[in-house]
């Protein structure tokens, strides 16, 4: 993959659409955020939630299958030619993405 093709709407497909700009261009981690604010508040008030429920450690344990899957993606994405850039954009994205596939 080339490099200028790379952190572009093309390869990184993050929750909501709409809030990307038009055409292929170069994306902004606070782009990403933005794209994924529901996926990002659901997921908070699920560990607060269990943390305040349950137990700390349950918290833990769910941010540290979330950090898992983040680390599985990037790695996979990595393999696949994509810059460091444009795989921590897309793993943080898609870890996002395919979490809500239940909601």
């Amino acid at each position: 993959m080339r490099p200028e093709h790379c952190v572009t709407r093309n390869h990184i497909d993050v929750w909501h659409t709409r809030a990307m700009p038009s055409g292929a261009v170069r994306i902004s981690f606070r782009t990403v955020l933005r794209c994924s604010l529901l996926p990002l508040v659901i997921w908070t008030g699920i560990a607060c939630f269990a943390y305040v429920v349950y137990h700390p450690v349950v918290a833990m344990v769910l941010g540290a299958i979330l950090l898992m899957s983040f680390c599985v993606g990037f790695g996979l994405r990595r393999t696949a030619g994509h810059s460091v850039r444009c795989s921590a954009y897309g793993a943080f994205g898609g870890v996002l993405d395919k979490s809500m596939a239940g909601f």
